[in-house]
């Protein structure tokens, strides 16, 4: 089992709920911090000292206040931390639940647990905590199960981007010139309405605008 974990998370009573289920798995020390920053500056600090912080459980929201911050989100910190310490482990406990995000998190991050809160979030998360110390990854069966369903769904980095744009009110022709512009492949116009066309067919949108709501909804972009 671990000997020091991290907890972050902007609500005292998210992490004075982890601290519970650590004491319960006898971990001999659980650190709590309310900002992205501070679990940085932990994290940094305690492998300076040689003891380093084994495993971080961090949530992906934290509300801006007073305090200017260098890390804004979970992501972000995530982001940096497993480029920077690739030996940590990493269990996000979110209520975040879009498909596209958390495959970000478990594909390119390689986040070792994703667990979401719920009702049954503190006592997955403690199997994630025992999961995780075995070298083993843990997945809430809910977000596997949203994974599955909407695995037929699947969107590419560019389709993102397309949807994205056409989001922030952009035309066809926009699209076009910015995607030549940033060197994006297929670029061309009727390209793109080849594309949007396949897009619209694949989830059964009346039209482009009831396309983007859709992709909205299922969390893709």
């Amino acid at each position: 089992m671990f000997t020091k974990v991290l907890i972050a998370d902007d609500l005292g009573s998210i992490n004075s709920g982890v601290a519970s289920v650590l004491k319960d798995l006898e971990v001999l020390e659980a650190i709590q911090v309310h900002y992205c920053d501070d679990a940085y500056l932990k994290i940094k600090k305690e492998a300076f000292k040689k003891t380093p912080v084994e495993l971080l459980i961090t949530d992906l929201s934290f509300l801006p206040d007073h305090r200017e911050q260098n890390f804004n989100s979970g992501e972000e910190l995530v982001n940096i931390l497993k480029k920077e310490n690739p030996e940590l482990k990493i269990i996000v406990y979110s209520i975040e639940d879009r498909t596209q995000l958390i495959k970000k998190f478990i594909n390119d991050f390689k986040v070792n647990g994703y667990v979401c809160k719920g009702r049954n979030g503190l006592l997955e998360l403690k199997d994630a905590i025992v999961c995780v110390a075995n070298n083993s990854r843990y997945i809430s069966p809910q977000i596997k199960q949203l994974l599955n369903k909407k695995k037929h769904l699947e969107i590419d980095d560019f389709d993102t981007e397309l949807m994205r744009l056409l989001s922030l009110g952009k035309s066809r022709s926009e699209i076009s010139a910015h995607f030549k512009q940033n060197n994006v492949s297929p670029s061309g116009l009727s390209s793109i309405e080849k594309r949007l066309n396949s897009l619209r067919i694949e989830f059964k949108a009346n039209n482009i605008i009831h396309l983007v709501s859709i992709v909205k909804d299922l969390g893709l972009i």
